[in-house]
């Protein structure tokens, strides 16, 4: 309902923030004054100055006991405040009574006596820490190397992490520092810089384990790694230059490696089949001398047994082979025999009679005397009649 409507003292003047008789509300001060004045009376003290007693000890009794009181209400507000811890899942707290250790706290609600008679320090046991560091080191064969460091670890034990060792955090990084000083120092730079550089890492981790475990600092190390691995900057580039001829050279051997794959196979092939060829072609010979002997040996048996007919077949037979590789001329001689013409140059020349051209006649045969002897007289008979004609 608007403030000017009747009844609300918008329109009789009447202002909504002032009380009914029309005056303003307190001032602050007002209040806060009335406020004192009735702590004042709950402690036992009196009102205004015009109205206290002239006595001051009446004063001061009542007033000392509800300060008393007051008190009283306070320290067990706080005694109860102070009793209740709430431990993380994460955490754990170690209690400590009069300063020295007496128990400690697993996650959840639990109760301590107020404080300074027991205290409560957390300490957080799944958090993974890390410290990070980095050395000039001298390797097993004189070398300096710049390495880079990290160390991941978490707290197991917080009772010894925190009175077991005074710093816990900087004796885990001098450990560190010594481990990998101990294992760095009985390798090779080369050793490190090209393939050990896991193994240095590892060997480093589990050196350091043992530490902290001689140490009993309650500290478990996760990880270790190895950020960086380099020579010093001074001898940077020719480390370079030697890193990339090794790696050419496995290049190399690999390239070399590949080729050998490739030609020894096929080399080892090609002997093969060269000795199946020439197993092949000696058990021929041996098959064809073999066969040459039996035949050698049958034609023999036949020759002890008739020798005449054995003479005259390998006689024919070889005329046989003889007149069915040359070639031959048979010429016609009028009123004789047939005469055949045996190149015998050609045979000379390799078993090849000489290629006729044109119309020229070839050489007269050679014949024995008894072919001379009856051409001759075949040609005496013959001229009377050609002379009579």
């Amino acid at each position: 309902m608007p403030w000017n409507e009747p009844g609300r003292g918008g329109g009789n003047g009447q202002d909504p923030w002032k009380g009914g008789d029309g005056q303003r509300p307190p001032d602050l001060d007002e209040v806060f004054a009335n406020v004192q004045k009735r702590l004042k009376k709950i402690i036992g003290g009196g009102g205004d100055g015009g109205n206290e007693p002239s006595g001051g000890n009446k004063d001061m009794g009542p007033g000392f006991g509800g300060i008393l009181a007051l008190l009283l209400v306070l320290a067990g507000i706080w005694a109860v405040w102070n009793s209740i811890h709430i431990i993380d899942e994460s955490e754990r707290g170690v209690v400590l009574r009069f300063g020295s250790y007496d128990r400690t706290l697993m996650p959840g609600l639990n109760l301590t006596l107020p404080a300074p008679i027991e205290a409560v320090r957390t300490v957080n046991v799944e958090q993974v820490r890390s410290i990070e560091s980095s050395s000039r080191m001298l390797t097993g064969d004189e070398n300096l190397i710049d390495l880079g460091y990290a160390v991941q670890y978490r707290v197991v034990d917080p009772e010894k992490f925190l009175f077991q060792v005074q710093e816990p955090e900087i004796s885990l990084q001098e450990a560190t520092d010594s481990a990998i000083r101990e294992v760095v120092g009985t390798n090779n730079m080369d050793f490190i810089l090209e393939v050990g550089r896991g193994l240095i890492a590892t060997s480093a981790g589990e050196l350091l384990q043992q530490i902290v475990d001689r140490y009993d600092s309650g500290i478990e190390v996760t990880q270790f790694n190895l950020q960086q691995v380099r020579p010093p900057n001074q001898v940077q580039s020719a480390f370079d230059d030697v890193v990339r001829a090794r790696e050419d050279q496995i290049r190399f051997a690999n390239e070399a490696q590949a080729y050998a794959n490739q030609v020894v196979p096929e080399a080892r092939g090609r002997a093969a089949r060269v000795l199946e060829e020439a197993q092949g072609y000696r058990d021929s010979l041996i098959a064809q001398a073999e066969g040459e002997a039996d035949r050698f040996i049958a034609v023999y048996d036949e020759y002890i047994r008739a020798p005449e007919v054995t003479r005259q077949r390998l006689y024919l037979q070889t005329l046989q082979d003889l007149y069915s590789t040359v070639p031959k001329v048979l010429l016609d001689v009028e009123n004789g025999n047939n005469i055949m013409y045996l190149p015998l140059d050609g045979l000379l020349n390799g078993g090849a009679a000489p290629a006729s051209s044109g119309r020229s006649i070839p050489p007269p045969p050679l014949m024995n005397s008894e072919e001379q002897a009856r051409s001759t007289s075949t040609q005496t008979r013959g001229r009377p009649g050609r002379e009579g004609r």
